[in-house]
This record gives C-alpha cells, structure tokens and sequence, in this order.
C-alpha cells in the first residue's frame, strides 16, 4: 500500500465538471493498492497518516499533526501509484491491487479516518477525477507499507 500525502492549505476533487470532494487545510492523499494488501496494512498505514507531525507549532516546527490542527482529509484512490517503469516507456499496473479488491480496502481506508477526523472528503474510485490542490509548504510524503511494516 502506498499514501502519497500532501501538506494542503485547500484541495479539491472534481468528476464530470462537479465537486466531489472538497478540503481546506489537511492532507490531500493519493491511496494506491496492491493485491498483497489488507486491513491490518491498512490500519497500521492510516496510523502512520495520522500520527505524523508535519504542521508547524509556535516555534515554526513541524510538531503537530492533523488532529491538533483541526485539519482535514481529501482520499483519492490512485492505481498508478504501483507503476512499474523498469522496462520500456511505457508503464505497467500489474502490481495494482484487483479493482474489486482495491475498492472495498480504500472503502475501509475513508470508513477508518472518518473514526478519527471530523471533515474527510474523497474522490470516486475508478472516476476520471481532476485533482487540484494548493501545496502548502511544498511538504510532500511517500508512505509505502514495504517500509512502514519493516519498524
């Protein structure tokens, strides 16, 4: 399972022309999954979301994290997240989770973080979606269970 996390100060998420997911301060993260994945990764993933302290305290440290700062959730599903670009130019999803599979665990992944942040917005898994978003920082973050599983 890999999260590509995104310090925001707003994102949002659009299908067909509409809104379907809107934040303001938070993290925008990209989900993609593998057919190895689970809940019990995906728990310990959105532990790791949670928890991390990357939004600056009075000091002007990266102290806080997404609770402290009343900050919120924009989920976007993002098979390609598991390109393989080794061989050739053009990419392969093979190690992209089963869609069926996928759909249920970042169904999972939103039901998990709505337990814990008041305001979680998401994309439409398998939707063509037109992603915006204004970086805060640039702070951008790779989470990926092959290392987080390892601690």
């Amino acid at each position: 399972m890999r999260f590509v996390i995104q310090r925001v100060s707003e994102a949002g998420v659009t299908v067909d022309k509409e809104v379907v997911g809107k934040i303001g301060k938070g993290f925008l993260v990209f989900i993609g999954i593998c057919d190895e994945d689970n809940e019990l990764i995906a728990d310990k993933m959105v532990s790791k979301l949670l928890g991390l302290r990357i939004f600056e305290d009075a000091e002007g440290k990266t102290n806080l994290d997404l609770n402290t700062v009343d900050g919120q959730l924009l989920l976007v599903s993002q098979f390609t997240l598991y390109a393989d670009c080794r061989k050739g130019n053009r990419p392969s999803f093979v190690r992209a989770g089963n869609p069926e599979k996928a759909n249920a665990l970042y169904q999972y992944i939103v039901k998990r973080c709505k337990e814990k942040i008041s305001v979680v917005e998401e994309g439409i898994f398998g939707a063509d979606m037109k992603v915006s978003l204004l970086n805060d920082g640039p702070f951008t973050i790779l989470l990926d269970s092959d290392e987080i599983l390892k601690l």
